[in-house]
């Protein structure tokens, strides 16, 4: 509890106790100057300090792109949405991944012969000259939902209805994710049943899940697809750069993790049994056709679910509020609650991409989380809380009395009311939500960097091993130098007791939670200048604005930042 009330009153106190800034490692990127000046100036707050910056900043590189929303129309209880789609104009290759390089087999390679790229690589292409990482999360979810508004989806169907999206464009999500990449991923990865694939089959009102141990290897996997079970992959975005890019893009969109399944269904047949799910889903057809069947929560204990389901039979459903074939192509849109089934029909198969998001993320799980708090802190600081219940109390309160009239159990119900009211004054709120924020730092997928992110940051260094020795070593960041955070939703400022951390996601796997949390500490004479790195995205800030107390704190943070992948600068830095 202390350690949550300390936090924000730390990122308040700022430099109120100084604590000597450690010298750099020897094997630090950049070399520091090695006589710093003091400076003094007159201190602003970060916010005002972010106003200045963009009211002074100039245009910038590239504005949002508008799309222009074609028209819909509403036909029965679900919403549908039939765009109509131009033909796609040539454009170059996707962004790139960041770190070691992968395997890449479901990488888009231009072919000469075919005169357009598909919807998907264009809008990859359009992101990558995209400076702005929320702009690009916005862009590319706009490109997700098109042509229906994502101002539309948000405020009259996110987490209430049953979306359909029919395009008509089978090339749409052309390069995401296919049976080629499946196939290539069981023959060259260390895919295992049961922890990366499910083979499962629905027959006859009955799901058998018929997993064999060890690996899932090419003849064994194949075998149970040919035998009627459908292969779900889980976490694609482990093995498939695409679809990481994808997620690593849109979880910045929606401010909580975005995970992924793949699911492979062979002709006339159902992998799974009728049930619900508590994650917000959306339905990318690849490949194929498959019959979709969703219904609306059975009651309002079920409606937006915080826990999925068990399977259920037929007879426990009712009628369904959409019934549709998916075409590749198509998006199809439901909340947690409402339950689902799918099956192949017409000896097609079909392949889907499920994203996602929103699992455990409501105001529920926040209060859950704030209350206990509450209820300790105001113990410890008001007197009300403390005082003795009535010896009485249980004589006119619990369920034996809850029809009483009696007017002590009116004055117990009104105490309990006012007591829970002043609560809101102890809540730690702020403490709590930079915990969340700090799980989902943890939870997010690596980011994926945009070709000019890699050129300005530490990965665009040209220090190389050559000739026996390493080259173009000696670049170092100056007071005159700009920077901004590489991302903005890549790091958070969390207060922990009495130590400040940066929390960050750059150093995360795509493996969920393979690696523990990374931070870096951020000491109290460096709050400011962190707090306006941060707010200031992605607008670029000099080295030597950063409120410091001296050159040796500025350049000593940026340089920590720009080590470990954390700052991009305005330029290339050249070597000294």
């Amino acid at each position: 509890m202390d350690e949550l009330r300390n936090s924000a009153a730390l990122l308040r106190r700022g430099r109120g106790r100084r604590r000597r800034q450690p010298q750099l490692r020897s094997t630090s990127v950049l070399a520091l100057p090695l006589r710093p000046r003091k400076i003094r100036r007159h201190r602003k707050n970060a916010a005002s300090r972010v106003a200045s910056l963009r009211a002074r900043a100039l245009p910038s590189e590239q504005s949002d792109p508008e799309v222009a929303p074609v028209a819909g129309e509403r036909e029965g209880p679900a919403e549908r949405w039939v765009p109509v789609h131009p033909r796609p104009a040539s454009v170059s290759v996707p962004l790139r991944d960041l770190g070691t390089p992968v395997p890449l087999s479901g990488r888009h390679v231009h072919d000469p012969e075919r005169p357009w790229d598909s919807p998907l690589q264009q809008v990859l292409a359009e992101l990558n000259g995209i400076p702005s990482s929320r702009r690009r999360a916005a862009r590319l979810f706009e490109w997700l939902l098109a042509p229906m508004p994502p101002d539309h989806f948000y405020r009259r169907l996110w987490e209430r209805e049953a979306v359909l999206v029919r395009r008509q464009d089978h090339s749409y999500y052309e390069g995401l994710f296919s049976t080629a990449d499946l196939d290539s991923i069981l023959r060259y990865e260390d895919v295992q049943f049961g922890q990366h694939l499910d083979a499962a089959r629905y027959i006859d009102g009955r799901r058998e899940t018929l997993n064999p141990p060890g690996r899932a290897l090419p003849a064994a996997a194949w075998s149970l697809y040919q035998a009627g079970c459908s292969l779900r992959l889980l976490c694609p975005q482990a093995f498939s750069p695409t679809v990481w890019q994808f997620l690593a893009v849109l979880q910045e969109q929606f401010g909580s993790m975005a995970g992924s399944n793949a699911y492979l269904t062979p002709p006339n047949s159902q992998g799974f049994a009728p049930h619900y799910d508590d994650i917000e889903a959306f339905v990318l057809q690849l490949e194929g056709r498959k019959l979709w069947r969703v219904y609306r929560p059975r009651d309002p204990s079920e409606e937006l679910a915080l826990t999925p389901s068990p399977n259920f039979s037929q007879e426990d459903l009712g009628e369904p509020v959409l019934q549709t074939v998916l075409e590749p192509g198509d998006l199809l849109y439901f909340p947690r609650g409402f339950i689902h089934q799918a099956e192949c029909q017409d000896g097609v198969h079909s392949l889907h991409l499920t994203l996602s998001t929103y699992q455990r993320n409501t105001w529920g799980d926040f209060l859950e989380a704030v209350l206990p708090l509450a209820v300790q802190a105001a113990i410890e600081e008001n007197v009300e809380f403390r005082r003795g219940l009535p010896r009485d109390f249980m004589d006119y309160m619990g369920a034996q009395h809850s029809d009483s009239k009696d007017p002590r159990r009116t004055a117990f119900m009104e105490k309990v009311r006012v007591l829970v009211a002043r609560l809101g004054h102890f809540a730690p709120v702020d403490a709590v939500a930079d915990q969340r924020a700090k799980d989902f730092i943890h939870d997010s997928l690596p980011p994926v960097l945009t070709d000019r992110e890699r050129a300005l940051s530490v990965h665009g260094l040209p220090i190389r091993w050559e000739a026996g020795e390493p080259v173009n070593v000696g670049a170092q960041l100056t007071t005159e130098t700009e920077v901004h955070m590489l991302q903005d939703g890549i790091a958070r400022l969390v207060g922990e007791g009495d130590h400040l951390f940066l929390y960050y996601t750059v150093e995360n796997s795509r493996v969920y939670h393979l690696e523990e949390p990374k931070c870096l500490e951020i000491y109290p004479q460096q709050v400011d200048a962190m707090e306006l790195l941060l707010r200031s995205y992605p607008e670029f800030v000099r080295v030597g604005d950063l409120p410091c107390d001296s050159v040796e704190d500025q350049l000593s943070l940026a340089t920590m930042l720009y080590d470990k992948g954390l700052l991009l600068t305005k330029t290339p830095l050249v070597q000294n």
